[in-house]
C-alpha cells in the first residue's frame, strides 16, 4: 500500500485499525506545551527584540545603502521597511527628504521608451505596501503625499490593445503612455488605482479601491470608478455649498 493509499484508509475510519490509528493522530496533533508565563512571555519579548534588531540592521547596512545607489540623489532619512523593494526595467528615480516605502513595493519602467523614464518623489512621502508604481514617461509625487497599500499608478499598460500585436510580443503604444502627477499633500486609500494622463490636485484624498481616471481638482474628497469628486474637504467651503 502507498503512503497516500495508507493515509485514505486511515482518514476513512472504516476498519477498526483504521480508527484506531485516526484516534491516535488526532491525540498526537492536539498535544501542546503548557504555556508558563514569566518563561514563555521573557522567551516572546527576547524572540521579537532580537528579530527587530536583525531587521533594524539589515535596513541601515544592507538595504538602504542598495537602493541608494539606485537613486539620482541622496533622499536623507529615506526609511525602507522589510526590505528591498523591486525596481524593473529602465528608471531614473529620485527621492527627497523622509521619505518611507514599503520592501513589497513595485517600480517599473517602460522599456519601450527609448530612453529611461522618470519618477520623482518629494519629500515626507509614504508609499505602502505592494504599491506598483509605472512610469509610462514621468510620475511626479509631490511632498507629503500619503499612498496607502495596494495601489497602482498605471502609466503604461505593458501590452498594446491589437490582439495580434500582443500576440506578436509587441510594446504597447505611444497614445497608451501618459504622465501622472500627484500634487502635494495628496493621499490615495487603499487599493486605488491611477491611470495615465491624470493629475490629482493638492490636498485631494481619493477613497480606497477607486480609480480615477480624469484628473482630480485640489481640495476634494473623491472616489469611485470612474472617481469623481464628491465634496470640498475645507469645512468652510462645506459650509457655504450646503448653503446655496
Amino acid at each position: 500500500m502507498s503512503p497516500a493509499a495508507f493515509k485514505a484508509w486511515v482518514k476513512s475510519g472504516e476498519h477498526p485499525a483504521a480508527r484506531a490509528l485516526k484516534r491516535a493522530a488526532l491525540a498526537a496533533r492536539a498535544v501542546e506545551m503548557p504555556v508558563i508565563p514569566p518563561v514563555h512571555g521573557a522567551l516572546y519579548w527576547a524572540w521579537t527584540a532580537g528579530r527587530a534588531a536583525l531587521a533594524a540592521a539589515a535596513r541601515v547596512l544592507w538595504w538602504t545603502p542598495l537602493f541608494k545607489s539606485r537613486l539620482a540623489g541622496p533622499a536623507p532619512g529615506l526609511y525602507l521597511y522589510g526590505g528591498l523593494p523591486y525596481v524593473s526595467g529602465p528608471l531614473a528615480l529620485a527621492f527627497g527628504r523622509g521619505c518611507r516605502v514599503s520592501a513589497a513595493t513595485t517600480f517599473t519602467g517602460r522599456a519601450a521608451l527609448g530612453h529611461a523614464p522618470r519618477l520623482i518623489v518629494g519629500s515626507n512621502v509614504d508609499i505602502g505596501w505592494q504599491t506598483t508604481i509605472a512610469v509610462g514617461r514621468t510620475v511626479l509625487i509631490g511632498d507629503n503625499v500619503r499612498i496607502a497599500g495596494r495601489a497602482f499608478l498605471a502609466g503604461y499598460p505593458g501590452h498594446p490593445l491589437d490582439a495580434r500585436d500582443r500576440a506578436a510580443g509587441l510594446p504597447d503604444t505611444e497614445d497608451q503612455v501618459g504622465d501622472i502627477v500627484l500634487e502635494d499633500d495628496v493621499w490615495l486609500g487603499t487599493g486605488t488605482t491611477v491611470l495615465a494622463g491624470v493629475r490629482i490636485g493638492a490636498g485631494t484624498v481619493v477613497g480606497a479601491g477607486s480609480v480615477v481616471s480624469r484628473s482630480l481638482p485640489a481640495g476634494v474628497l473623491a472616489a469611485g470608478n470612474p472617481a469623481r469628486a464628491i465634496r470640498p474637504i475645507d469645512a468652510a467651503a462645506r459650509r457655504e455649498e450646503l448653503v446655496r
